[in-house]
């Protein structure tokens, strides 16, 4: 089974979240990825990650490279907003 997101309703409006720590990356991760009903695996290659990275974010991994970190959050839907 291949994950689309072109099969994937995302909620309007914007969540806002204050993230101090890795692990409320993970969670926020692995919250929307069982929501969009996808496996760690079909995440993994689907945001041309390996599955022990998807794994490694989901548990908080505080050294995960930010740049596959992005890859996994853009191929969920999901963005990082810095500010003030």
């Amino acid at each position: 089974m291949t994950f689309s997101l072109n099969d994937v309703k995302f909620p309007t409006g914007a969540m806002n979240m204050n993230i101090d720590h890795t692990d409320k990356i993970g969670e926020i991760v692995r919250t929307e990825r069982k929501r969009l009903h996808v496996t760690q695996k079909e995440l993994a290659m689907t945001s041309g990650t390996g599955l022990r990275f998807v794994k490694d974010i989901e548990r908080g991994k505080p050294t995960s490279q930010t740049g596959k970190v992005l890859q996994v959050l853009n191929t969920l839907g999901l963005k990082i907003q810095i500010g003030h």
